[in-house]
């Protein structure tokens, strides 16, 4: 079953501008998400897809293939199903969507969340055990997970960790997988309240019956760069 991995890249992000071409030990982030993505050991090409020829010239040499979208996108979903109508794009049968703020993924969350999806999930994602610190912080996604690995809730707000829940809840992972099939009906669907006030794309799917597997990890990994506080902690880390 042929897998391609697409990293979507959009270079005007509110919360931290200028992501993908923001410096990590010395080298642009996207560059570092590619280098990772090309280590997960999936045995997959690796696709960027972004608005913005500067992040095609950052990734030129690295083996990624580079995908110019247009500019006025609103998702990375909607980012990687444009990737997969250009011509450059590989066949697929599964598409993992690697967000492009995460550096540090940890094999087991990409290779779970694709699990999930050869198992009957329409969608595969990841999530970890949330910190003190990912409760409190309106920028970690946490997601509520019933007891046969199905998500019930994502969410931003901040809450103390002795707050009760309707199921155990976790940090997301900025990882998907799904089939283009699923990716299409994703696309189709019409866009959900919830989904605007969280601004979090994959409530949209969720509000609509589509069932979205969550691979739990043990531990705790580094999380994605949304911020420039996690942009001074990751350099600092390396």
């Amino acid at each position: 079953m042929p897998l391609v991995c697409v990293i979507p890249a959009r270079i005007g992000s509110t919360r931290l501008p200028g992501k993908p071409l923001r410096l990590l030990g010395g080298e642009p982030l996207i560059r570092r998400v590619v280098r990772r993505a090309f280590s997960l050991g999936l045995d997959a090409p690796v696709v960027v897809a972004t608005d913005d020829p500067a992040v095609l010239a950052a990734v030129a040499d690295t083996g990624a293939i580079g995908v110019l979208t247009a500019p006025d996108l609103r998702s990375g979903t909607e980012r990687v199903a444009a990737a997969m109508a250009h011509p450059a794009f590989p066949p697929a049968d599964l598409v993992l969507n690697l967000q492009g703020d995460e550096p540090f993924l940890p094999a087991d969350a990409a290779t779970g969340a694709v699990r999930r999806v050869r198992d009957g999930d329409d969608v595969g994602t990841a999530a970890q055990p949330l910190t003190p610190d990912g409760w409190r912080s309106p920028h970690r996604v946490k997601v509520e997970v019933d007891g046969r690995g199905h998500a019930e809730r994502f969410f931003r707000t901040p809450m103390p960790p002795a707050c009760a829940h309707r199921a155990p809840t976790f940090q997301h992972v900025g990882v998907y997988a799904y089939r283009p099939a699923a990716l299409r009906r994703w696309l189709a669907l019409p866009p959900v309240e919830a989904e605007r006030v969280e601004a979090l794309e994959q409530l949209r799917p969720l509000a609509h019956g589509m069932r979205i597997g969550v691979a739990v990890l043990d531990t705790a990994v580094p999380h994605g760069i949304d911020t420039e506080d996690d942009l001074r902690l990751a350099e600092a880390m390396l």
